[in-house]
């Protein structure tokens, strides 16, 4: 718990203060006595969600699954070394759009846009930096943002088809969404920042009212 609140007070407080409140889950360490009182000293409520009811911590969660999208997609894209990368997915992360907030986290926070690499150029820093590092490095940005963005555009229509069944023709291609079955693994090591999806697959049949038979290759 110690290293916990050095850790806090080193990357929380010190850069932005103490904060009004905190919600979290009722993890062991946040619900410690230590941690009570280290944020009753600090004068910082603790709001702890309930279980069974995510809704009160919706906006962390929803933030986890994107950066879970994002660092996903990373491995996916980047291979080994996606690790390298992380900088950049949390800078752009930090300056896209938010629609609660109407701004980005950065200009949220320090109320102005941040200089990203692709204004570098325009202000005569790629002969400092080197114009290849400035073009890689914008480049990826540019890929990254296109993943965040496709990750949220992705939780959207997941909100949407709760609220209405979806259906599929056959002929109509899918993609299956890969979960181990009684401790099989058929898609290689699990873990979160693997692929959830492989495909797309053609639908053949439609055997139920949610059921369907598709046109998987043998190795399935």
């Amino acid at each position: 718990m110690d290293k916990l609140a050095r850790i806090y007070l080193k990357e929380v407080v010190t850069r932005h203060g103490i904060p009004v409140s905190i919600i979290s889950d009722r993890d062991p360490r946040f619900a410690s006595n230590f941690w009570r009182s280290l944020q009753n000293i600090l004068g910082t409520r603790l709001d702890m969600s309930t279980a069974y009811h995510p809704e009160t911590d919706g906006q962390s969660k929803r933030t986890i699954q994107t950066l879970e999208d994002m660092l996903r997609a990373c491995a996916i894209d980047f291979g080994k070394g996606w690790v390298n990368h992380l900088p950049l997915v949390e800078f752009s992360y930090n300056n896209s759009y938010h629609a609660t907030i109407k701004a980005a986290p950065f200009e949220a926070l320090y109320g102005q846009k941040c200089r990203s690499p692709v204004c570098w150029t325009e202000v005569r820093e790629a002969q400092i930096l080197g114009p290849e590092l400035i073009q890689e490095t914008t480049e990826k940005i540019v890929q990254i943002k296109e993943r965040m963005q496709a990750a949220l555009d992705r939780q959207k229509s997941y909100a949407d088809l709760k609220r209405k069944p979806m259906e599929f023709q056959v002929g109509d291609k899918v993609m299956l969404k890969v979960s181990p079955w009684k401790g099989v693994v058929r898609f290689g090591k699990r873990g979160k920042l693997n692929s959830r999806y492989v495909g797309p697959f053609k639908v053949l049949e439609r055997i139920g009212d949610v059921a369907y038979k598709l046109d998987l290759p043998e190795e399935l």
